[in-house]
Parts: C-alpha cells; sequence; structure tokens
C-alpha cells in the first residue's frame, strides 16, 4: 500500500488548535473532516477510538503537535452531522466513521445487485463484500456493521429484507 499523503495543514501548528475566528474555524474543520475521511479510506478503518493519541491521525510528532480530545469530538460531531460517523458507546469514545453516508453505500449495493442480476435472490454479507465480482467497488472489504446498517436503511424503503440465520446474516433484494 502506498504511504499517505498528508495535506500541507498537517506540518502548520495552528491546524492542530481549534481556531476562534468563525470563518477560519469553519475552513479548518472542513479540512480536517476531509481528512479523517481520506485518512480512514487509505487505511481501510471504520472505528476511531477518540483516546488514541498515538494515531498519526490526531498527532504530527514531527512539530511536536496533536489534537486535544475536544477537537477530535468537535470534528466527529461534524461528520455525525453529514452523515459519516456514528458513536459506538455512550461516552463517544469509540466511533463508526464511513466514507460515503449509508444511504449513499446502499445505494452502491443495490445497483451493484440490480447490475449484476441479483434481484430476487439471497446474499451473504460476505458475498456483497468479498465477492470476486465487488472486487473494484467501494464497498468491498467494508467493514460488516457498516454494511448491515447500509442494508439497514435499504430494508426500510422496501429494498430488501434482512435474515439471520445462526448468528450471521443474509440479505434478499427486492
Amino acid at each position: 500500500m502506498a504511504e499517505f499523503q498528508w495535506p500541507w495543514e498537517y506540518t502548520f501548528p495552528p491546524f492542530f488548535t481549534l481556531q476562534p475566528h468563525e470563518e477560519t474555524r469553519r475552513q479548518q474543520l472542513k479540512v480536517w473532516t476531509d481528512l479523517f475521511l481520506k485518512y480512514l479510506k487509505h487505511n481501510n478503518k471504520f472505528t476511531l477510538v477518540t483516546n488514541d493519541q498515538n494515531l498519526p491521525l490526531f498527532c504530527n510528532e514531527s512539530i511536536n503537535r496533536r489534537l486535544s480530545p475536544e477537537l477530535i469530538l468537535l470534528i466527529l460531531e461534524q461528520l455525525q452531522q453529514s452523515g459519516h460517523a456514528a458513536p459506538l458507546d455512550k461516552r463517544r469514545q469509540e466511533w463508526q466513521v464511513y466514507w460515503y453516508t449509508l444511504e449513499e453505500y446502499g445505494n452502491m449495493v443495490y445497483d451493484w445487485i440490480q447490475e449484476t442480476g441479483q434481484t430476487n435472490s439471497i446474499c451473504t454479507l460476505y458475498e456483497i463484500i468479498s465477492g470476486e465480482s465487488s472486487t473494484r467497488l467501494e464497498f468491498h472489504n467494508m467493514d460488516e456493521n457498516v454494511l448491515l446498517s447500509a442494508l439497514r436503511l435499504l430494508e426500510e424503503r422496501g429494498k430488501c429484507e434482512l435474515i439471520e440465520m445462526d448468528g450471521s446474516h443474509g440479505v434478499k433484494f427486492f
């Protein structure tokens, strides 16, 4: 895997401190939210623990800067508002982060199901995220819990039905 390319802001010390000027802060948060999504996608990660202070995303040792826990939470809340994250615990220390919104993932999966002629058939989650025909798609190797969340949205819209069998899940698409 190629090395992650950090944006120039990552080497700019004030980037790691929440800026007081409203427009500057808005731009700073936009860059941080984009950076979180790109970094996690590059590393094929869907969860973040906010107190993992050694994660390169949270600190740049070369300039001796790290994000405060408050700024990390603020960035994740921004991602939550845009549909790209959800807390996994009440203390909001563990987060599920989506490179695309759950609705976008659901649409991608459903489009793929239609394109491959798999409507009215049952698929396992493994077939969707690890099958040979999905290797070039954005949801290949995605976290199973994220896929389940996206499929629940499709189920609410009447496009599929989730089936649980012996602790594992399958899905029938309509």
